[in-house]
């Protein structure tokens, strides 16, 4: 894997997942109680041996950046880098990243001074593990020019995705994106060419992209050089490349989730509580998840009633319930609080007792949530004041509403307290 540059799209402004996307780059936000987005397509790359890394972004990298100076320091004895790419001007290019394959085109420059073979593309707002080694020996061994890796999916879920279509030697000569009816018909194929059993591909008879690719070196070149009009992989580059390029499908058997929704990313992070096994794992040994390492003391739980949760490491709970919820390092629960179905991404500091006592004397809100509220499907970001008596429990169901001055909004019936964010003590939401 030496020969294999690997280049993690980090994604526009975020629009999807905004107000999470406030004040960070997409690939920044928390995931899982202590985990970033990023930390998943860049530990899958250091468990296939795969240490030149470069994560192109635009919007809000400063926490991204940070993240990672203090993450991933590779020793002085190899060529292992994680390093951030943000657009800039150049004489030659004045403008932002257009898209996908146009972030890339605008750091091409840098790209050719490694002595690699291959460049394998990933996106950074997706959930899953994979052994890029598996991936990159399928590309090498059918002579692809270019590989994209795919699941198989059954007809339910089929017009979400962008289709595509295989021949007998698993090579992609169709795209459709998220046909219907007829069009959807045309599109089935042989999922077992691809490695499925005949009744699991008599189940699922239509394949989707991953947004996950690998391009040999001079083909990536060739294509971004010669279309500079075409600034985005999956829905211009790969598909005009498929008439005179050999572009060849893997597939990919396992739990895979594009969280780039607030939806999405809600529902994958409470999935990870389910029991006895939840879909996708961060206690697998072999292929761990790595992010940074914070020092940080042990919870401590104070007479709780905790059930079916995460609580990550340096959090203080009084008293309280939670129930099918994931809590973020520091977080801070005072008592008679009831936390249900919600996910808690805790606080980057602490703040002292006697600050804590300060801000209670003189009427502001500490940082964590007051005594006595309760806290039902919703996104809490960091560094949140909640006061005490509090209900966010979306009492009305809303399924939409932009709250930014109340330091909340919500999106597909959750509510998302803004980072910073002060709840006033009583408030109903």
């Amino acid at each position: 894997m030496k020969k294999v540059l690997s280049i993690i799209l980090g994604g526009g402004a975020g629009t999807r997942l905004y107000p999470l996307t406030k004040l960070r780059a997409k690939p920044a936000v928390p995931v899982a109680g202590k985990y970033r987005l990023i930390d998943i397509p860049v530990s899958n790359c250091i468990n296939s041996e795969i240490f030149k890394i470069y994560v192109l972004t635009q919007f809000n990298s400063a926490s991204l950046n940070r993240h990672i100076a203090r993450t991933y320091n590779f020793t002085g004895f190899n060529e292992g880098f994680v390093e951030v790419l943000a657009a800039q001007q150049t004489p030659e290019n004045p403008n932002w990243f257009q898209g996908t394959a146009d972030a890339v085109r605008q750091y091409l420059w840098l790209m050719e001074e490694w002595d690699v073979e291959e460049y394998l593309i990933l996106s950074g707002d997706h959930l899953y593990r994979m052994d890029y080694r598996e991936f990159i020996q399928r590309h090498r061994e059918t002579g692809a020019d270019i590989t994209l890796s795919v699941i198989p999916i059954d007809e339910r879920r089929a017009s979400d995705f962008g289709l595509m279509k295989i021949d007998d030697s698993g090579r992609v000569i169709d795209f459709s994106e998220k046909p219907k009816g007829e069009a959807l018909i045309q599109m089935r194929v042989d999922t077992s060419v691809l490695g499925l059993t005949n009744e699991l591909a008599q189940q699922q008879p239509y394949i989707a992209s991953m947004g996950i690719y690998v391009f040999k070196k001079e083909v990536l070149f060739k294509l971004l050089r010669e279309g500079t009009e075409r600034t985005d992989f999956g829905k211009e580059i790969i598909p005009d490349a498929s008439k005179d390029y050999n572009v060849q499908a893997y597939l990919f058997d396992d739990y895979w989730e594009d969280i780039g929704t607030i939806d999405a990313f809600y529902h994958a992070n409470l999935a990870l509580t389910q029991q006895p096994q939840p879909p996708f794992s961060f206690y697998d040994e072999k292929a761990p998840i790595y992010t940074r390492a914070r020092y940080l003391p042990p919870s401590k739980l104070l007479d709780c009633h905790v059930t079916e949760s995460i609580i990550g490491e340096g959090c203080i709970l009084k008293n309280c319930r939670i129930q099918h919820s994931v809590l973020g390092v520091r977080s801070r629960i005072e008592s008679g609080c009831l936390i249900e179905e919600s996910l808690l991404m805790g606080a980057d500091f602490y703040q002292a007792s006697v600050e804590r006592q300060s801000n209670v004397e003189q009427g502001d809100i500490p940082v964590g949530i007051g005594a006595d509220s309760i806290i039902r499907g919703a996104i809490i970001d960091k560094n949140a004041s909640i006061g005490h008596d509090v209900k966010i429990i979306n009492k009305d169901n809303v399924q939409e509403a932009d709250r930014e001055s109340q330091g909340f909004y919500i999106r597909s019936g959750i509510v998302v307290v803004l980072k910073n964010a002060v709840i006033p003590d009583g408030t109903i939401i």
